[in-house]
């Protein structure tokens, strides 16, 4: 059980909600005491995802030469969610966050930390490093939905929106911040060594997760226990019949994702055949899309408290941004002009998941907020990987220019989808 022992009849959540708003409100960013933990131990870690996404890849290619064997890593990173998903919601709603986001960090610290430590060069070959992130990605797959599910264990309701925002502000720190690292690191020691810096973000994000105070929020479970089906199809039963919002949000994030997956694992075949640019000018316009996200995850933190019908309203003005600045792009003469409008790609791109996930957070029982991101993640990464898939095959047989304005148009078919979305609901 997470939170503090005491009797089993607790607050009332209209009361708790108050505690809350009363707790939080002399931090204007969320940065309280426990929230602040969470914070900081995500944005050590993300740096560290940063550093070692570039030595997996860097490595997988260095002893193959292989695009294809490369890719791969991609592929195996997005297996756990879509098949998996569900499952660890169910989980995710039965257990303990703060034990499943402890566990999965100190996991991921020995799985792709430790062992490529201590494993020698000549017996780290790429198939013990697939497993290796096969592993790593069942628990990354664990962590994501855990975390998320335990937003509303640590701020009010009212600031969901801004918590996701600040967190996925971490992701943008590590995107930034990251891979410039990792290519000093790489130069300096190797791929490989770049790899056990990892072990050691990950065990400082399960100290920072050790000390949070979970607040306990009561499960309204009936006094038999379900089984895991019944879990799963109560989900799902919420989440097209009793909740309708829920199933037109994981559509349109489906649709959102088919684009955005697209485009950040095909960004470097499109700024190398339109622009020519080397592997170093590529990053630093990956780096200006960071920029770009941590730039609406900021801003963010002023529409948290929105109506459902104005978020909705800005996840289509952003998608429209994203759109148009994508198509943009196709054209831009030079470097810096299309680090320009990947910056505006990463603002149009940084508001979709933070108010997707707040949307969530809101709707969904407390009880069942796992099993619903579980669906909506599912939802999401197959819509990924059927993107990655087809502007591939477009970006290949048609050229990058049509590729981009593909994923353009995709994104304007998004807005479309959200402006229908906040006419339907009637959820303030």
């Amino acid at each position: 059980m997470q939170g503090c022992p005491g009797p089993s009849v607790g607050y009332s959540s209209a009361a708790a909600e108050k505690a809350d708003s009363v707790a939080s409100g002399a931090s204007p960013l969320l940065l309280s005491r426990d929230f602040g933990l969470v914070w900081t131990g995500q944005l050590i870690s993300q740096i560290g995802d940063g550093v070692s996404r570039l030595a997996l890849l860097w490595f997988v290619y260095a002893v193959t030469g292989s695009p294809l064997k490369t890719s791969i890593i991609g592929l195996i990173q997005t297996i756990p969610p879509i098949v998996l998903g569900p499952l660890i919601g169910v989980y995710v709603d039965r257990l303990p966050k703060k034990l499943i986001l402890i566990t999965s960090d100190v996991l991921r610290a020995i799985l792709i930390g430790l062992i490529p430590c201590l494993i020698p060069v000549e017996s780290f070959t790429v198939s013990v490093l697939y497993l290796l992130v096969l592993l790593h990605a069942i628990a990354t797959a664990v962590f994501g939905p855990a975390l998320t599910a335990a937003i509303p264990a640590l701020v009010p309701k009212t600031k969901f929106t801004a918590a996701n925002a600040l967190l996925q502000g971490t992701t943008s720190l590590g995107i930034i911040l990251g891979p410039a690292a990792s290519g000093l690191g790489i130069a300096a020691y190797g791929s490989q060594e770049v790899l056990c810096i990892n072990a050691v973000t990950y065990m400082l994000s399960a100290a920072c997760l050790a000390l949070v105070r979970f607040r306990h929020v009561r499960a309204a479970t009936p006094e038999s226990k379900s089984t895991i089906l019944q879990d799963l199809v109560e989900g799902f039963r919420y989440s097209v019949k009793v909740q309708p919002t829920i199933l037109l949000l994981t559509g349109t994030a489906a649709l959102y994702t088919f684009g955005t997956s697209a485009l950040t694992a095909l960004f470097p075949v499109f700024a190398r055949k339109m622009l020519g640019l080397g592997p170093v000018e590529v990053g630093y316009l990956w780096s200006a899309l960071g920029v770009g996200l941590l730039a609406t995850s900021i801003g963010l933190l002023w529409a948290t408290d929105w109506t459902i019908k104005d978020r909705m309203r800005l996840i289509m003005g952003t998608s429209v941004l994203s759109g148009l600045a994508l198509c943009a792009l196709t054209w831009a003469p030079d470097p810096y002009l299309a680090g320009l409008f990947m910056g505006l790609i990463g603002c149009g791109m940084g508001a979709f998941t933070p108010i997707a996930w707040g949307l969530i957070q809101e709707l969904a029982p407390s009880q069942m907020v796992g099993r619903v991101l579980g669906l909506y993640g599912t939802g999401a990464m197959t819509a990924a990987i059927a993107g990655i898939s087809a502007f591939g095959w477009i970006t290949e047989q048609q050229g990058p220019e049509t590729g981009l304005l593909g994923i353009g148009a995709i994104l304007l078919l998004t807005a479309l989808v959200a402006t229908r979305m906040s006419r339907a609901t009637a959820v303030s």
